[in-house]
């Protein structure tokens, strides 16, 4: 008696797992449908934002200042930092800001500021930060130190082709724009990890966004490039109103909005660098960044969970073989393979423009799979590791510094 009621139990608890399955299928697949319509609305829009940015004329643009914190050495910094140099716009300063003057990116820096003296650039010294956000302590210093009013606040490891300023730039003319945020693709080092991460930056994140814009508007910004004016950020009470949150490029472009302000998600592509990692390396930033939108944004996150296909065909393969019938289980882990390969053809090399979203469309299901697991793990503690200081989050998505350390001052040639 008491076997078959654990037979009888069992059964039920399989039969469970295979609807769970089954539903998660049919919501990736809805979540699938969801960006495709999106995709295909933003390469529209896209082409004709790229055609209305260039035909402005050079005389009607106006100064800008980049905004570049730089934190100790990474690979391919000099040709990141470089690229700034290289913009094709009439009249721009670049600003680095550090937090010391031993800071070993600085190197880098000066070396460049040597060869393009005809670009006006200059080094902000922060100090040691005062507030939460390091970076956004670093900010607060450079835009006090700058006479412009349109600035591009950029991470160290952003590449950019010549005419990106040309692009980011012309939308802040109409007055009712107060910022313009840009999708990145991923740029991968030599190593599989850092592979598989970019596909991720180049798929997964700018289908969340692509759908978020569809289906309510642009309410934020993403932290690799951010232009925006002095008026929106004096509206919002300066760029310190960002400084206890981790994701301080969400939280900027919120208020922004908030204020009265349309966020544009520009038309044009940037370079997102990864440097050579390890699985733990990887799995590491990754949960960083979950475990930031489970604090800022805590019911989109929870909602994330059933947009992954990858876990409901491994489990819908599990449990409709522990039920004898292997042949659904197969159907519904291919289900969720084409799924993927869809969704990393149709975003990441049709509208990002990735060779790498081609080539390796037939491993996205892996990453996508990952991407679940570090959903799940950003549930598991409230503390975060970043540029080697750990932080915990708070209620909002604030942080507080529990370790600092001094930059790391070890410098490679240029």
């Amino acid at each position: 008696m008491n076997v078959l009621v654990v037979f009888v139990s069992g059964v039920f608890v399989w039969r469970g797992l295979l609807v769970l399955a089954l539903l998660g299928t049919i919501s990736s697949t809805v979540f699938l449908g969801m960006v495709l319509t999106a995709a295909a609305g933003y390469r529209k829009r896209a082409r004709q934002a790229g055609l209305t940015a260039m035909s402005t004329p050079p005389a009607s643009l106006p100064s800008v200042t980049v905004l570049k914190p730089v934190h100790g050495m990474e690979p391919r910094l000099a040709e990141n930092l470089e690229s700034f140099f290289l913009q094709n716009y009439p009249d721009f300063e670049i600003l680095f800001g550090a937090r010391q003057a031993d800071n070993a990116a600085l190197q880098i820096v000066e070396r460049l500021r040597k060869r393009y003296p005809e670009v006006k650039s200059r080094v902000v010294l922060s100090g040691d930060p005062l507030w939460p956000n390091a970076k956004v302590y670093s900010l607060d210093k450079m835009i006090a130190a700058s006479e412009n009013s349109y600035f591009v606040i950029s991470d160290s490891d952003v590449l950019v082709t010549p005419d990106f300023l040309r692009h980011v730039i012309p939308p802040l003319l109409d007055p009712r724009v107060g910022l313009v945020t840009c999708p990145y693709r991923g740029i991968p080092a030599s190593d599989f990890w850092s592979g598989l991460e970019a596909l991720g930056m180049s798929v997964e994140m700018p289908s969340g966004v692509m759908v978020a814009e569809m289906m309510e508007g642009m309410r934020f910004a993403m932290g690799a490039v951010m232009a925006t004016r002095r008026d929106a950020l004096e509206k919002i009470g300066g760029i310190a109103s960002t400084a206890d949150y981790y994701s301080d490029d969400y939280v900027l472009g919120s208020e922004i909005w908030s204020a009265g302000y349309q966020v544009v998600l520009s038309h044009h592509m940037v370079g997102h660098v990864l440097v050579p990692r390890s699985f733990l390396q990887s799995f590491g930033d990754q949960l960083r960044w979950m475990k930031s939108t489970r604090y800022s944004r805590p019911k989109g996150h929870v909602g994330t969970g059933i947009t992954f296909a990858m876990p409901f065909g491994v489990l819908g393969l599990g449990a409709a073989a522990a039920l004898g019938k292997p042949g659904l289980g197969f159907a519904l882990l291919a289900l969720a393979v084409l799924n993927r390969v869809v969704q990393s053809l149709a975003v990441g090399w049709g509208v990002i423009g990735d060779q790498r979203a081609l080539r390796y469309c037939w491993l996205y299901p892996l990453r996508d799979l990952l991407g679940f697991c570090t959903w799940a793990g950003s549930f598991t503690s409230r503390h975060f590791l970043w540029r080697g200081e750990t932080y915990r989050f708070g209620a909002g998505g604030r942080i507080t510094p529990q370790r600092r350390h001094a930059e790391p001052a070890i410098a490679e040639p240029l």
